[in-house]
């Protein structure tokens, strides 16, 4: 993206555990995206670690970047949870999240926050529109790959919406508006949950393409076999069903 954006006041949030193999190097990467293209009135990353025993948030704290906050969460962890405390401790006006394994690339992050710069609400990276990909390769991602499509194809078909990639997870906003809405669920299903309502609210939502590639280093998170991901998925299917059927979960 050429274009340059000026007086950008953001806050990116690392939910992290066991990525101390990747999160210096993207930090770096994510910093150098975000200068390159945004002159920042404010700008801060702020890592959200569930006090990993790979001590994420010591390397996280040693990259000595003035941006960098690292917060150590020391109980109640959870992917949504870190990720919701990030947003409420989020000084920027614009906030940010993605996974921290390098397969939501940093180089796409510029569109994201252009997009919420120039009058949207929620901008998200998605896979499903056309330009996107999911290229994740290596043991296990095959399965994560044919079952992350089914997922979606069924939540296109439950909730009726033209969105596609309803587990994204890559995903800029204006702060006040995710405050507003506020996150529910657990895992990946609090993402399906946020957009459906979003939409519902009228907020001006766009989907970019983007190329999902594999992880850099470290292991999926999502899980290592297809029972787990059965347990991840019939949390995914309760979630819609409810929203289906109540319109809240």
């Amino acid at each position: 993206m050429a274009a340059r954006f000026d007086d950008i006041s953001l806050t990116v949030v690392m939910p992290t555990f066991n990525e101390a193999g990747n999160i210096a190097p993207l930090i770096t990467a994510t910093l150098q995206e975000i200068r390159a293209h945004f002159t920042c009135r404010f700008l801060e990353l702020l890592v959200v670690d569930d006090n990993s025993p790979d001590e994420t948030w010591r390397v996280a704290a040693s990259t000595g970047d003035a941006a960098v906050r690292v917060i150590r969460r020391m109980a109640d962890h959870g992917l949504r949870k870190s990720i919701e405390q990030g947003v409420r401790e989020a000084r920027g006006d614009v906030v940010l999240w993605m996974d921290c394994d390098f397969s939501h690339p940093p180089r796409f992050i510029p569109q994201l926050v252009a997009c919420v710069c120039v009058g949207f609400d929620i901008t998200v990276n998605s896979r499903y529109v056309a330009g996107g990909e999911d290229v994740r390769e290596g043991k296990g991602t095959w399965l994560q790959r044919i079952l992350s499509w089914q997922l979606n194809h069924f939540t296109w078909l439950m909730l009726g919406q033209s969105f596609r990639d309803y587990t994204s997870g890559f995903i800029a906003a204006r702060t006040a508006v995710i405050r507003e809405l506020g996150l529910r669920g657990d895992y990946g299903e609090y993402f399906i949950d946020l957009i459906y309502r979003a939409v519902r609210a009228k907020q001006r939502v766009i989907e970019l393409p983007y190329r999902n590639e594999p992880r850099a280093a470290g292991e999926s998170k999502t899980g290592a076999n297809i029972v787990d991901y059965a347990r991840r998925g019939i949390k995914y299917l309760v979630i819609l069903f409810k929203l289906r059927i109540t319109g809240h979960i």
